[in-house]
């Protein structure tokens, strides 16, 4: 999801297919701030929709491009043919077009990430990047440039060091830099920039180690990166770590934040809870107000969680929650139980687990956060009840009761395997196939 002034604009599968992907690609658009909602259906794009060519769908998010006034949803299409990312593009958020290909030529591509640059100092305004991996390369990262508002794309290049990795998110910074942090399959935390406009791509620079607990119930999850940055350029990396937990038995969410996409802080624990506490988190999606900055920067983060980590498929309960930060992260105010808990029964199975979503979404709208989550109900017969909501009333004021992580230390080098994913497109690279079995 993302926010431009009172317009929010969210993409999302529709229709999962345990092997990869949805049926379709539906969007929701609100032109008042989050209050009311239009939604609808992506056209052109998959025969489950009836107007498109490919079987299914996957991995949609959402850019816009000021400078051109366009919206653009990007999505991995699946099928016979199917281009490396698909790129819908509308005028409103309401009336999209047939999508655009990008890389026809692939055969493989998996976790595409769209961005523009919309601020009008920056030298490359209206510059839109696209990020995806080829499973087929050693999960390379990949990366392409728009310079006419998405209506085509350049030929793909890779880092300086021909990098691998899975979910990089580009972030452009208000001088035109474009920062991308990722997870590597060495299970490291990285990123790399570009200081020319997406001309060329550097190599990547260290955040951290991921050290990780895998999650009970064979709910899909894991160590991916959730980015934002704020006002004034900082980029913030949230991902779930278990190095302040004895014998990595349940996960914090984390972070570290970078000026410039080279250095990067040291991994700081968000204070949801005490560390001896059982509560599992995982899924983050944190945003950060684009009207503060620095010790003055309102985070939100909306997350999903277990209330107890060692539980099973049967006695699992799920819920949402949300924390949020008016100090730039130095203080927390209380975590909120948004929704929940939902049983893992309710949840449809793919072909990593079962599903929630690979990410969930915080935007802030005049100053108020809003978040994009799947919420799960009781199954009517073999028909499941699953859809995409926001939470009302949330807020990054400060409360008088404040949390605080500053005199956490990490307790170990230790991690559960982190099961990497097996790609959307149904293909199971040799590589991959070899280090899970």
């Amino acid at each position: 999801m993302l926010a431009v002034g009172n317009t929010l604009v969210a993409a999302f599968q529709t229709g999962r297919i345990f092997d990869g992907g949805g049926t379709d690609i539906g969007w929701a658009t609100s032109n008042d701030g989050g209050t009311t909602w239009a939604h609808g259906f992506l056209p052109g794009l998959t025969l489950g929709e009836g107007s498109g060519p490919y079987d299914a769908a996957s991995d949609p998010n959402v850019a816009y491009d000021a400078r051109h006034g366009v919206w653009l949803i990007s999505s991995l299409p699946i099928g016979s043919s199917a281009p490396a990312v698909a790129v819908s593009r509308s005028s409103d958020g309401m009336n999209w077009q047939n999508p655009i290909s990008v890389d026809a030529g692939a055969l493989h591509s998996d976790k595409n990430w769209i961005v523009c640059d919309s601020f009008p100092a920056s030298p490359f305004y209206g510059n839109c990047y696209l990020q995806w991996d080829d499973p087929n390369a050693g999960d390379q990262i990949l990366m392409s440039t728009s310079t006419d508002g998405g209506l085509t794309w350049s030929a793909p290049s890779t880092t300086a060091d021909f990098a691998g990795g899975i979910g990089g998110q580009p972030l452009v910074q208000p001088n035109g830099n474009v920062v991308v942090p990722l997870l590597t399959f060495a299970d490291l935390m990285a990123s790399f920039t570009s200081t020319d406009g997406g001309a060329t791509w550097g190599p990547l620079n260290l955040i951290s180690s991921v050290q990780a607990h895998t999650d009970a119930g064979g709910i899909r999850s894991g160590p991916l990166p959730s980015a934002a940055i704020d006002g004034a350029g900082t980029v913030w990396v949230v991902w779930e770590d278990c190095r302040f937990r004895a014998s990595c038995s349940t996960n914090d969410l984390v972070y570290s934040t970078s000026t410039d996409g080279a250095a990067w802080s040291a991994v700081t624990r968000i204070p949801i809870d005490d560390t001896s506490s059982t509560v599992d988190h995982f899924i983050p999606g944190i945003g950060i107000d684009p009207a503060t900055s620095g010790a003055g920067a309102h985070v939100a983060l909306h997350y999903y969680f277990y209330t107890q980590s060692n539980c099973t498929t049967s006695t699992c309960q799920l819920a949402v929650g949300f924390i949020s930060s008016a100090n730039g992260g130095s203080t927390w105010n209380a975590p909120a139980n948004i929704c929940g808990p939902m049983q893992l029964a309710w949840l449809p199975r793919s072909q990593n687990g079962l599903m929630v979503g690979d990410y969930i979404a915080t935007v802030f709208t005049n100053g108020v956060p809003h978040g994009a989550f799947a919420v799960a109900s009781a199954n009517s017969g073999t028909t499941f009840n699953e859809a995409i909501y926001t939470g009302k009333g949330l807020t990054v004021k400060a409360t008088a009761q404040q949390f605080s992580s500053r005199k956490d230390v990490p307790l170990h080098r230790m991690s559960d395997k982190i099961e990497h994913e097996r790609p959307e497109k149904g293909i199971r690279p040799p590589r991959r196939r070899a280090a899970r079995e």
